[in-house]
């Protein structure tokens, strides 16, 4: 993972989360993808820095680059 991104089995059931909150990494996601700023983001989570939203959208680039797409 990167420095701001951890997996604790005893955090949100090992979900990744922010490194030091209980803010997983697919709430920040969800947001984005639903037309949120950083911004707004920051404004909804303002224990969250710009470098630690920017860690969770690295950190699905990274996972989805490992994934194989299967096309059906």
């Amino acid at each position: 993972m990167n420095e701001w991104i951890v997996a604790d089995p005893n955090i949100c059931g090992g979900k990744p989360t922010i490194k030091g909150t209980r803010i997983m990494v697919r709430n920040i996601l969800g947001m984005m993808a639903g037309g949120y700023t950083v911004e707004r983001v920051l404004s909804a989570y303002p224990e969250l820095t710009p470098e630690m939203v920017q860690a969770a959208l690295e950190y699905a680039a990274a996972v989805i680059d490992e994934e194989q797409v299967v096309h059906g």
